[in-house]
């Protein structure tokens, strides 16, 4: 199956009232975890990619090729976005050039105004070429790529200023963060959520920073009309305690070579077992069939 754009796999989701993961990668081993498991549960997903793992992986169309030259060997046939995560304007540009199906552009830092304009801009281009489109509306807390946010709740009639433009889905602060939420973090604003959702109507709406959300505030938002749900920091520990370990029970191979197949296989899978309780709790497993 060729890559698709996340707009149906996200209206179906809103009306079903389950909502669809997006995990990003990183690398080789990650995607093909995430892949398989999606296929094993027949579940729709999206990988996301960040403008700094991007770098790291040799440049978007390195990573279009992997992505594409993996659908087709490990025969999967879920749906599959390839979707830019908290993408800058030329960031998204680029993606758009290299092949991406899906694409976030984050202007919540800019003046709305600025945001408007950019945002409009690529919904015109995004239009014309099929792809889906993801705006911001409110900074999510934590640091993702160097932009760095307080978590800040969204403005309703903003974010229905972005919306009315013609996006595909709309990430709202809620009050969510990147990373590990602390101890005293006080919840998700549901109050902000139905208003937002009241004011945007039928707009699916994505939650950033699902790692660490309790499993009845991700259901809660999933009621209110939340169809996307983004995991990253929960890939990172799960793939980084897993490889420690394996290193720590002296499983590496020390002094008998290096085979990176067998020290890094314990990491994916447990990247595996997360995306599958993740799916679980999102509702979406079976959705693709």
């Amino acid at each position: 199956m060729p890559l698709v754009n996340a707009k149906d796999m996200l209206i179906k989701a809103m009306e079903g009232k389950y909502a669809v993961g997006q995990f990003n990668i990183n690398n080789l081993e990650w995607t093909k975890s995430i892949l398989l498991t999606a296929e094993e549960l027949k579940a729709p997903v999206i990988l996301g990619v960040s403008e700094g793992a991007g770098k790291y992986m040799c440049g978007y169309k390195t990573v279009v090729g992997m992505v594409k030259g993996m659908i087709e060997e490990l025969n999967i046939t879920v749906p599959v976005a390839l979707h830019l995560d908290h993408g800058s304007f030329e960031g998204a540009k680029a993606c758009i050039k290299a092949g991406f199906s899906s694409i976030m552009f984050d202007g919540s830092h800019y003046p709305i105004e600025e945001n408007i304009e950019k945002t409009k801009i690529l919904v015109n281009t995004c239009e014309v070429l099929g792809l889906s489109l993801e705006a911001e509306v409110g900074s999510i807390g934590g640091e993702e790529d160097g932009v760095v946010g307080m978590g800040e709740c969204a403005d309703p009639a903003e974010c229905k200023q972005i919306a009315d433009l013609g996006v595909t889905m709309l990430a709202a602060g809620i009050g969510n963060i990147h990373g590990k939420y602390p101890e005293n973090w006080p919840g998700l604003s549901f109050d902000t959520l139905e208003a937002v959702k009241n004011t945007v109507g039928d707009v699916p709406l994505v939650l950033h920073g699902g790692t660490g959300i309790p499993e009845d505030q991700i259901k809660k938002a999933i009621s209110l009309g939340v169809a996307k749900i983004n995991v990253n920091t929960e890939c990172q520990l799960a793939f980084q305690e897993a490889t420690r370990a394996y290193i720590e029970a002296g499983k590496d191979q020390q002094g008998k070579g290096f085979d990176p197949r067998k020290l890094l296989a314990p990491g994916a899978q447990a990247i595996r077992d997360m995306v599958k309780t993740k799916m679980e709790i999102f509702g979406c497993i079976g959705k693709a069939e």
